[in-house]
């Protein structure tokens, strides 16, 4: 399409239609959750009758408000410190990965990178299967052998990090290489000219100027895996995540307290996406 050459009225009107419908289907799902989270209902659903805070503050016994509700926050929490200790490891790991792919003389450079992307394109269900009895037969074994129950071959809170770690590293790993690849090499040949480590070069060039990356690719692997459930829900034992939780709470039935919850969580990624989207303009 030319932008210069004028649009008949038929194209003008069908694109602003489509553009309308799309946010539609995309926002109107989260719209309704979110006003049924101050629905004064004991269903998660339509019709509307009133407004009511009970689904966030209520003590109970009647209602229990998410605040007041033991099991969905011990469950955000154990979610939040899953994805912050998933996302210091993917960006530290993730970031070496980028150096070392984007080193010119690297042995098995190609075949290493293709098993790389792996993980990205192998459904979460078959990763979450593959390392729940690969982690199986390990621990299997090492109890027969050394006698020893090993927590992190059994389904566990570390079992489900490393799970979530398998694949995320990956994004990562690319986000920061994409920014390395723009790198001009000249700052760093002048820095070890002028009598500066390797390390220096590291510390004080390459890094500051990979921060963008750094923080965004963070910020999008802390969201990845506080939201994952396909790998999770084969990895996580007594400990569920919020996701695992919500599940079988829909499954059994809930109440509004679950639209509270997802509201709670879209007002959260949405001030942490306006941030990160803040801080990488300031960055440019």
């Amino acid at each position: 399409m030319i932008r210069s050459l004028p649009n008949s009225k038929a194209y003008t009107w069908s694109f602003h239609v489509f553009v309308i419908l799309y946010f539609v289907f995309l926002f109107a799902p989260l719209l309704v959750t979110c006003v049924l989270a101050f629905n004064d209902s004991n269903f998660p659903s339509l019709p509307w009758n009133g407004f009511t805070l009970d689904w966030f503050f209520s003590p109970g016994p009647r209602r229990v408000g998410i605040f007041h509700d033991a099991q969905n926050l011990r469950s955000i929490l154990v979610s939040f410190e899953t994805a912050l200790i998933v996302s210091i490891l993917c960006v530290v790991v993730g970031t070496c990965a980028a150096f070392a792919f984007e080193q010119e003389h690297f042995p098995g450079k190609s075949p290493l990178y293709f098993l790389m992307l792996a993980p990205l394109v192998i459904p979460g269900v078959i990763l979450g299967i593959s390392q729940l009895l690969a982690a199986t037969t390990a621990g299997t074994f090492v109890e027969k052998t050394f006698g020893l129950d090993v927590e992190i071959f059994r389904p566990s809170f570390w079992l489900v990090v490393l799970g979530q770690f398998s694949f995320i590293t990956t994004f990562v790993a690319l986000v920061v290489a994409a920014r390395l690849r723009k790198f001009d090499r000249c700052l760093e040949e002048a820095a070890l000219n002028l009598g500066a480590t390797r390390f220096e070069v590291i510390r004080l060039i390459i890094l500051p100027y990979l921060r963008p990356a750094l923080i965004s690719s963070g910020a999008v692997a802390f969201l990845m895996s506080f939201e994952n459930f396909n790998t999770t829900l084969f990895l996580v034992g007594s400990q569920p995540t919020l996701p695992i939780n919500l599940y079988l709470q829909v499954r059994d039935g809930s109440t509004p307290v679950i639209n509270a919850i997802s509201f709670l969580l879209i007002v959260g990624t949405s001030c942490l996406a306006l941030f990160n989207l803040y801080l990488g303009r300031k960055e440019s």
